[in-house]
């Protein structure tokens, strides 16, 4: 039995992994909510375990208060194949930190020219029900409608990086006028913009569902939220890193604020702010994206694009959100989970559900140490900035794996 005190919802009893009990008369200054579910994490293993691996980010997740992550399909050998997707499956259920549910990539190596075996990958054990390129769009339009159809069958979701690649060849940072000044070729906003108009289009068409990754433009909540009121299939989300940081960081060319999307203006921060308030953007993933030393400290134009964001999620989407903590259930847990297909997390803290719990103490405060944090790698957009709030406990089916914001193994 696990007793788990001090939270707004009183004190929470669990027995075999269920929540048994809720004493409301033993509250505290702690949040209960339900274990977080990340709809986009970079895990890197197989192929680069030099920058991160199922385990090293299995931790970096449980810390940051998440019971189940779903891991891209950019690996090496890309997860393009029952096998492989089986093998990132086992690995998570041997870390035992948290769920971790692969993405099968949408083409063959992320090639964008062939299918991949979608239909084995969801018969798999790992139950494959996402499927993406991410990093690469699905940029042929014909083969973006025969995956949709395809993954119709099993009620799976195309989730696109959408990016027109004809628009962003050399792109480095947001196009505008901070790239101007540091001669930088520009990342428009119309690329992410044209094949989100496109692919909602043909999602409206073939009744298919989607998802598109890492939203950041104002123009992207518009197309969106006029493809929902069409009644179409769509879903989005929005990182933690596009809700708060700016393209003004780029001005130090500091490559680790290169990311892909490209970080954006503060007009576009607030457009992803208000989307995601007013229901337009779904719920919030991290897109964590962990890079070794040599990758990232180097010359903007050679580094690689990604940022670190399991640990440091929650904090900021409270610091930018404030403490909705309905809201909050519904975009860390409850909406990915739902996307994600996820039958055991996204459920309230109710007698009865599953045990997957993360305690957070919004008082806390704490510096930001990239060599503090469990990934393997150090890309930290954070690095130095003080934060409120952390995640104290996690449990997993009622088992601790993080207590006193220590991993327990």
């Amino acid at each position: 039995m696990t007793v788990i005190t001090g939270t707004q919802l009183g004190e929470i009893t669990v027995e075999d992994g269920v929540i048994v009990r809720i004493d409301p008369d033993k509250t505290g200054p702690k949040v209960a909510l339900p274990g977080l579910v990340d709809l986009h994490t970079h895990l890197r293993e197989p192929g680069r375990e030099d920058a991160e691996t199922v385990e090293s980010g299995s931790r970096a997740a449980a810390l940051g208060g998440y019971t189940a992550v779903c891991a891209m399909a950019n690996t090496s050998p890309v997860a393009d194949t029952a096998g492989v997707v089986e093998q990132v499956w086992r690995l998570g259920r041997e870390a035992g930190l948290v769920d971790v549910q692969p993405i099968g990539a949408v083409t063959v190596g992320l090639g964008g020219e062939q299918l991949a075996e979608l239909g084995a990958m969801a018969d798999s054990a790992a139950r494959v029900r996402v499927f993406s390129d991410d990093g690469h769009c699905v940029h042929d339009p014909r083969l973006m409608r025969r995956a949709l159809e395809y993954v119709k069958a099993f009620d799976g979701v195309i989730a696109q990086h959408a990016e027109e690649p004809r628009l962003t060849t050399g792109a480095q940072m947001n196009e505008g006028d901070v790239a101007a000044r540091l001669g930088l070729t520009g990342w428009p906003a119309v690329a992410e913009e044209a094949i989100i108009a496109r692919d909602v289009l043909l999602t409206g068409h073939v009744g298919a569902r989607l998802h598109i990754c890492h939203v950041s433009t104002a123009g992207s909540v518009e197309l969106i939220r006029w493809a929902k009121s069409k009644g179409w299939r769509v879903t989005a989300e929005v990182t933690p890193h596009h809700l708060l940081l700016t393209e003004d960081l780029a001005v130090d060319y500091d490559p680790v604020y290169k990311v892909n999307p490209p970080l954006r203006t503060e007009a576009d921060v607030l457009a992803l702010r208000r989307g995601l308030q007013d229901g337009t953007i779904d719920c919030v993933a991290t897109d964590h994206a962990p890079h070794s030393v040599e990758d990232k400290e180097c010359e903007w134009a050679y580094a690689r694009p990604g940022m670190l964001g399991l640990e440091t999620a929650l904090a900021i989407v409270v610091q930018t959100m404030g403490p909705q903590w309905d809201r909050i259930t519904d975009w860390m847990s409850v909406a990915p989970a739902k996307i994600a297909g996820l039958a055991g997390h996204g459920h309230p803290l109710e007698v009865g559900q599953v045990a997957n719990i993360a305690i957070f103490d919004p008082d806390v405060r704490w510096t930001v140490d990239p060599t503090a944090l469990a990934s393997r790698s150090r890309n930290t957009p954070y690095a130095g900035m003080e934060l409120r709030g952390r995640v104290e406990a996690t449990y997993l089916r009622g088992e601790p794996t993080v207590l006193n914001g220590k991993a327990t193994r």
